[in-house]
Formats: structure tokens, C-alpha cells, sequence
């Protein structure tokens, strides 16, 4: 029941977010400061000249050590995405959101792919940084598409860290290219699972263990 009522909130959600077209500004900004949102990350030279792209972040009052354990098992097949559950299945992506750390995904390398969709190709990771930085990317030297999932810690002092989520894409002009890519969907429906993803992971982290 449960599960239902969260997957409701999170569907009325991205409806509102799709009609609310004048809150994209904000919804591309949720929770970063103004220096987060100008600063270079690792990665972001992978999507240098992006159509667009966003910033996301929240307080976690835990260090990046008790945080990164909750990136790294991030995708389907391994620890879920820590979102609305419901709503990803729905569209078949076969997504099992843990609560627990899993010791078996405690570790990603360079070239190791993360999987989004259980049809769908995965993403590349391109920096696994322990404590610091996840970087992910889908893209080919022949294609326009390009995309960056990326996932960077700042230690805030006092045991607290900054999670800063950060999205950058690019496309072709095809129509396809557009519906695939184009912030008219994608961002409204991305800025719903990313708040969701990203409250759910600072709640995880600060939990004593």
C-alpha cells in the first residue's frame, strides 16, 4: 500500500511538473547555490557544449564516507535508484530500491557500465572517484546524443556534505532526437526522480550504523 501511495505522489508530481513550464528555471536549480551551479565537475568536458542541462543538490548531515556508499550501487540490477519505484517499473525498467548497503555493488571502475533500463544500453562510467565524484555517460564520437549523469560530494565540514547531482545533454535535430532528449519531458519527469533520488539517498546516509 505503501508503495501505491508513494508512486501516486510521485505521478502527480511529474503532471505538475509538466504543465508548470515557468518553474523549469527553478526546477534545473532545486537546492544549488549559485557558486554549485557555475562551478567545473569532473566530467562536464564529456557534454562540453550542452543544449541543456541542470544542477541539482541537497544538505546531507553525514561525511562524503557514509555517502558514497549509496552512489556507488546506484542502477538497475544493483541497489535501484532510491526513487519512485512504482513509476519505473511501470515502464518496465525491473527496478528493486534497496535500503540497505549491498557489499557486492560496493565498487565501480572506469569503464564498467550502469544500466538505467533492463532493454536500454547503460551508461559508461567515466570517474569513479571514492567520496568525491561518479560520473556517467552515454554517448558515441558518431552520434549528436550525448549524456551526462553525474553524482559529486563536497565535504561541508562538521560531518555534513553537499550531494550535488548534475545532468548535461545534447542532441541531433531529428525528431526523435528531441522527444528522446529535449528538456520538454525529460526534464520535468528527471527533476521529480532526481529530488525524490537524491532526498532518499541524504536520508539513507545520515541514518546511524
Amino acid at each position: 500500500m505503501a508503495l501505491v501511495v508513494t508512486s501516486l505522489d510521485g505521478a502527480v508530481r511529474i503532471v505538475l511538473a509538466l504543465i508548470a513550464r515557468p518553474r523549469r528555471g527553478h526546477r534545473i536549480t532545486w537546492g544549488a547555490t549559485a557558486d554549485e551551479i557555475a562551478a567545473s565537475f569532473p566530467g562536464d568536458d564529456l557534454v562540453p557544449q550542452p543544449r541543456w542541462g541542470y544542477t541539482h543538490a541537497v544538505d546531507v548531515a553525514a561525511p562524503p564516507e557514509k555517502v558514497w556508499p549509496w552512489l556507488v550501487q546506484i542502477g538497475q540490477g544493483r541497489g535501484g535508484f532510491y526513487s519512485y519505484q512504482g513509476l519505473e517499473n511501470l515502464v518496465g525498467c525491473q527496478i528493486q530500491n534497496t535500503s540497505a548497503i549491498l557489499p557486492e555493488f560496493g565498487s565501480l571502475a572506469v569503464g564498467d557500465e550502469v544500466k538505467l533500463h533492463v532493454k536500454a544500453p547503460g551508461l559508461r562510467v567515466e570517474v569513479a572517484e571514492p567520496n568525491k565524484s561518479l560520473v556517467l555517460f552515454g554517448g558515441s564520437d558518431d552520434s549528436p546524443e550525448a549524456s551526462l549523469w553525474a553524482f559529486h560530494i563536497v565535504d561541508a565540514g562538521d560531518g555534513h556534505s553537499r550531494l550535488i547531482e548534475r545532468g548535461r545533454y545534447s542532441y541531433g535535430s531529428t525528431f526523435g532526437n528531441r522527444l528522446a532528449f529535449s528538456p520538454t519531458f525529460l526534464e520535468p519527469i528527471s527533476f521529480v526522480m532526481s529530488r525524490k533520488m537524491l532526498l532518499t539517498i541524504a536520508a539513507l546516509a545520515e541514518q546511524p550504523r
